[in-house]
């Protein structure tokens, strides 16, 4: 009797990271989204336009990693959860969970509350990339940026 299993053991293969990307803009969700569909062991779960969204889709789907924009309205527009509170909720409700932070400011405008959000990292979307996020996976955020 023949097999149509594959000889390679099953423990063998990586599991995707999981990925959520979080941007109140259709045209960075679809960049996020294409370098992600890119790089091998990642695979996007889930898009979100709001800080509010985000937070319940990390409750239902507990993505391993979410890239999340910070400058975004509510579901209206105005007032709503921004990328940094929706960021305190996720990491001290979900810790296993790795934020990083996307925007287009540079790193020494950031507002204060970034840094002491729980996010992993915070990259600017200029230099956002498979490599960035690679590493960023690889070394569990950027130490130095939690640490400012």
């Amino acid at each position: 009797m023949t097999s149509d299993v594959s000889s390679a053991d099953a423990s063998d293969v990586t599991p995707d990271v999981t990925v959520l990307v979080v941007d109140d803009q259709a045209p960075f969700r679809d960049a996020a989204r294409a370098v992600v569909d890119r790089m091998t062991g990642f695979a996007i779960v889930a898009e979100a336009e709001s800080g509010e969204a985000a937070v319940e889709l990390v409750g239902a789907l507990h993505p391993q990693l979410v890239l999340m924009d910070i400058n975004m309205g509510g579901m209206d527009g105005v007032d709503g959860m921004d990328g940094i509170e929706a960021t305190t909720q996720i990491a001290s409700r979900f810790p296993d969970t790795m934020v990083v932070l996307l925007s287009t400011y540079e790193l020494a405008d950031l507002p204060p509350s970034a840094r002491t959000s729980g996010a992993a990292a915070y990259v600017n979307k200029d230099d956002f990339g498979g490599r960035a996020l690679r590493r960023l996976w690889e070394n569990a955020g950027d130490p130095a940026f939690r640490a400012r």
